[in-house]
């Protein structure tokens, strides 16, 4: 196999990852506060895996990791009490068993102690870091949009929403959370409102997925048929070459 058919399979690969990752954003365009994805990817020089020929070093490609776009979501009313949205750059803080994590997904609810937890039974914190407690029989739960809860005629809490100042730092860990892989410490968001009774769809823009997705599959097909034409042009050579000897 020449350096040409290395470097054709390289992309290949490259474009197979790039599939697996436009398929999850359509499968993610109505999962709440997603946030749609895209393969960076880069030339990648090395020693040619051929080297009676060509160019040194080839340009090989290679895959440089996902990058997120944070971009705000439509929200949508939903009239529960405890979703939330947040409208503006921001994150809901989160405590699990592997330490805090970030998310934009506010489908909260309460547990069976009057916690303000997430779906997944994880607390949900204040602007303080610690944990939010309600009590069912005081009333209707009233969040305003800087968060502030209050329950008849007394403020209880307040919803906390952080930010980070360079978002690359944070890492996807499913269920939506996002954990800070960093030494860089989240401060309170500036400029948000918190949404009471709406949640964030996710940013995924369906029709421009799709067409990206016809688009990576017509490129993987058309290296292939070069690489087929390449290793046909290979064997013809080798094949006039022996009947000359």
């Amino acid at each position: 196999m020449d350096n040409t058919l290395y470097v054709a399979l390289s992309k290949q690969m490259v474009l197979r990852r790039e599939l697996d990752i436009v398929a999850n954003n359509i499968a993610n365009a109505d999962t709440t506060g997603f946030k749609v994805e895209s393969l960076m990817e880069s030339a990648r020089p090395s020693a040619p895996a051929f080297t009676l020929q060509g160019p040194r070093p080839v340009k090989f490609v290679g895959e440089d990791g996902v990058g997120r776009d944070f971009g705000q979501g439509s929200l949508r009313q939903t009239g529960a009490s405890l979703d939330l949205g947040i409208e503006g750059r921001g994150f809901f803080q989160v405590t699990t068993a592997n330490g805090p994590r970030y998310t934009r997904d506010g489908r909260f609810q309460l547990d069976g102690t009057g916690k303000v937890v997430t779906e997944a039974g994880d607390p949900v914190l204040d602007d303080g870091g610690g944990e939010i407690t309600l009590n069912p029989q005081d009333g209707p739960v009233l969040i305003a949009e800087d968060g502030s809860i209050s329950q008849g005629s007394s403020r209880v809490g307040k919803i906390g929403v952080v930010n980070f100042t360079t978002l690359a730092t944070l890492q996807k860990v499913g269920d939506n959370l996002y954990r800070n892989t960093s030494n860089q410490s989240p401060e309170a968001a500036a400029g948000v409102r918190v949404r009471q009774g709406m949640l964030e769809g996710s940013n995924v823009k369906p029709i421009e997925e799709i067409t990206k997705m016809i688009e990576v599959n017509r490129a993987y097909e058309r290296i292939s048929r070069m690489m087929d034409s390449t290793s046909e042009l290979a064997r013809t050579a080798v094949s006039r070459m022996g009947r000359v000897q």
